[in-house]
C-alpha cells in the first residue's frame, strides 16, 4: 500500500467566530424565533407544574406531568429521526408548531373556563410531549442546512446557548404572570410564541430536496437506525452512562415544585426564579466549557458533574434559607449543562452523517426514558419515604453511580467517519431492481495458518462496521478441505440497503479493512461474490 507524499504546510485558517452563524439572515431568524418559543413552553411547563400542585398535594401526581412531557420523546424519538430524514423538514415543523399551539390553546381556555383537571392536564402535556418528540431530531437535522460547514459547530453551540437563554427567562417570567395575571395568559403567552416560530418557517424558502433513486422508506430506515445502536459498541457506552446519570439526576426536576412549595414555603413566582436559575448557571457552565474542556478529559466532566449535582440535590433536601437556594440551582444548572453538552457530543462525534437523526433519535429515547422513569420512580419513592428523603437518596446514588461510571471511558471519537468510497461497484450481468434481495455478499480470503489468529481478530472488528452498515447477519467459514481458505459472508435485506452500504463505509472501516486484507495470501485480491435471493416458481 503506498503512501501520498506530504503537502507543503499551509497557513491555518482562521477560526469562524462564536456568532458567525447569525450573519447568516435564514440562521438568524429561525435562531431569534425558537429563542421565543422555547421560552413560550417553558412558561408553560412552569403554569402546569404549578397548577397540578393546586389540584393534587400528591408527590406522584406532581412528577408525573414531568413524565407526561417525557415520556412521548422516548417513546417516539425513533420514528421521529426516521421522518425528519423522508419528509420535507419545513413543512413537517410548521405542522408540528400548529398542533403546539391548539395544545396550549386548549390549556388556557381549560383555565378560563375553570375545567381543568388533573387528568385533563397530565394529557394535555403528552400531547405536548408528542409535539417535542417529533420536533427535536426534525430541528437538529435542519442546522446543517442553514450555515456552511465552517460554521456548523458555532451554529450547534448558538442552539444550546438559545435553550438556556429560554430557559433563564421563560420559568421566571412564567411565574411572574402566573402570579400576576393567572395560568389562563400564561398559556396565552406560549401560544403568541408560537406564531413567531410558524411565520419564520414559512418566511424561509428551503432548497427542494434532489430525487435519489436510493431514498430510504420508514420501515427500512428505521430498522437500519436500529441495526446502527445495536451494533455499535462505542454507542453503547454513552447510552449506558446517559442512562444511569439522567436517571438519578432526574429527581431534582420531578420534585422541584414540592421543594419550592413545601421545604421552601415559596410562591409560583419563586419557583419560576429557581428555574430560572438553573438556566443562568447552565449559561455560565457553557461559556465556561471550553476551559473545563482543557483541564479535565470528558469522563472528568461527567464525574465533576455528577457529583455537583449530588451536592446540590442533598443542599436542597436540607430546607436551606430561600435566597441560598438560587445559587444551589446555579451551580446545579452549570453540572446539568457540562453532562449534557459532554455527552451529545461524545454522541455525535461517533456517529456518522448518514444515521446520525436515527441514532441521536436513540439518544434521545435514552435520554427521555431515564428522565421520565426516573420521575415517576422519584415521585413514588418521595410519596412512600417524604421528600427529603427521597432527595438524599437520589444524591447518594448519583454520586455512586458516577464513580463507577467512571471505570467505563467514554469513547474519543476521534476517528475519520467521512465516506471513502473506496468500494467498487458490484458486477452484473443485467440491470438489478432495487428492492431484489435478500443479498448474500461472499468474500473468499487465503490466510497462512501462522496468521489466523490476527487475521480472525481483525475480521472480529470489521464485521462490526458490516452490521452497522446494514447487515443483519455475517459470519465466517472455512473450506473443509483446505482450512487456509476462509469465506467471510454477511446478509443485506435488498439490493438497494447494498448498494447504500457502498455510500457508507467510512475511512475508519477502510483501514480496518486494509489490515484484514494484509493477511491475504497470493498477488490476486479476495473474490468477492454477490448471490440475489430468488424466489421459486409456484
Amino acid at each position: 500500500m503506498s503512501e501520498n507524499p506530504p503537502s507543503p504546510p499551509s497557513a491555518p485558517a482562521a477560526a469562524p467566530g462564536a456568532f458567525a452563524p447569525l450573519k447568516r439572515p435564514v440562521f438568524a431568524v429561525l435562531w431569534v424565533a425558537t429563542v421565543l418559543g422555547n421560552t413560550g413552553s417553558f412558561m408553560r411547563d412552569v403554569a402546569s407544574a404549578w397548577i397540578v400542585t393546586d389540584l393534587s398535594a400528591s408527590p406522584a401526581a406532581v412528577a408525573t406531568i414531568q413524565a407526561a412531557a417525557m415520556l412521548p420523546v422516548f417513546l417516539l424519538a425513533m420514528p421521529a429521526g426516521v421522518l425528519s430524514d423522508i419528509l420535507d423538514r419545513r413543512r413537517f415543523l410548521i405542522a408540528i408548531q400548529i398542533g403546539l399551539a391548539c395544545v396550549s390553546g386548549a390549556l388556557m381556555l381549560l383555565s378560563l373556563t375553570g375545567l381543568m383537571t388533573v387528568s385533563s392536564l397530565i394529557a394535555l402535556t403528552f400531547l405536548g410531549g408528542i409535539g417535542a418528540a417529533l420536533m427535536a431530531p426534525t430541528w437538529q437535522s435542519i442546522v446543517p442546512e442553514l450555515v456552511p460547514r465552517s460554521d456548523l459547530k458555532s451554529a450547534v453551540a448558538l442552539n444550546s446557548l438559545g435553550i438556556n437563554i429560554s430557559r433563564s427567562i421563560g420559568p421566571a417570567l412564567g411565574g411572574v404572570l402566573l402570579a400576576a395575571f393567572g395560568a389562563a395568559v400564561t398559556y396565552g403567552a406560549d401560544v403568541a410564541s408560537y406564531v413567531f416560530v410558524i411565520a419564520a418557517l414559512v418566511w424561509w424558502r428551503r432548497p427542494a430536496t434532489p430525487h435519489d433513486e436510493l431514498g430510504e422508506r420508514f420501515p427500512g430506515a428505521f430498522r437500519a437506525g436500529l441495526r446502527y445502536a445495536r451494533s455499535s459498541k462505542e454507542m453503547h457506552v454513552v447510552l449506558l452512562r446517559s442512562a444511569f446519570f439522567f436517571a438519578f439526576a432526574s429527581a431534582v426536576w420531578a420534585l422541584l415544585p414540592l421543594v419550592a412549595r413545601g421545604l421552601l414555603k415559596g410562591d409560583a413566582a419563586y419557583y419560576g426564579l429557581l428555574l430560572g436559575s438553573v438556566g443562568v448557571g447552565a449559561i455560565g457552565g457553557a461559556l465556561l466549557m471550553p476551559r473545563l474542556r482543557g483541564r479535565l478529559s470528558a469522563d472528568g466532566l461527567i464525574l465533576a458533574a455528577s457529583l455537583v449535582t449530588a451536592v446540590a440535590t442533598v443542599a436542597l433536601a436540607l430546607a436551606p434559607p430561600r435566597w441560598l437556594a438560587v445559587p444551589i440551582l446555579l451551580a446545579m444548572g452549570a453540572a446539568w449543562i457540562t453532562a449534557l453538552t459532554t455527552l451529545n457530543a461524545t454522541a455525535q462525534s461517533i456517529l456518522p452523517n448518514w444515521v446520525r437523526g436515527r441514532a441521536l433519535a436513540v439518544y434521545l429515547t435514552v435520554f427521555n426514558g431515564a428522565m421520565a422513569g426516573g420521575s415517576i420512580a422519584w415521585g413514588l419513592v418521595a410519596q412512600a419515604v417524604g421528600l427529603q428523603a427521597a432527595l438524599v437518596i437520589a444524591a447518594g446514588g448519583l454520586a455512586v453511580v458516577g464513580l463507577i461510571m467512571h471505570r467505563m471511558p467514554l469513547p474519543a471519537g476521534e476517528a475519520d467517519l467521512t465516506p471513502s468510497m473506496h468500494w467498487p461497484e458490484p458486477a452484473m450481468a443485467e440491470p438489478i431492481p432495487n428492492d431484489r434481495g435478500p443479498v448474500l455478499i461472499l468474500i473468499e480470503y487465503r490466510v497462512a495458518r501462522a496468521d489466523r489468529e490476527a487475521f480472525l481478530k481483525a475480521l472480529e472488528r470489521l464485521s462490526a462496521a458490516r452490521r452497522r452498515d446494514g447487515a443483519y447477519a455475517w459470519g465466517i467459514s472455512e473450506d473443509s478441505a483446505n482450512p487456509e481458505e476462509m469465506l467471510e459472508w454477511f446478509m443485506v435485506e435488498s439490493w438497494a440497503e447494498h448498494r447504500r452500504q457502498h455510500r457508507r463505509v467510512s475511512h475508519a472501516d477502510a483501514d480496518v479493512q486494509a489490515e484484514v486484507l494484509s493477511f491475504h495470501q497470493g498477488d490476486a485480491p479476495p473474490v468477492v461474490r454477490h448471490w440475489i435471493g430468488v424466489d421459486p416458481p409456484r
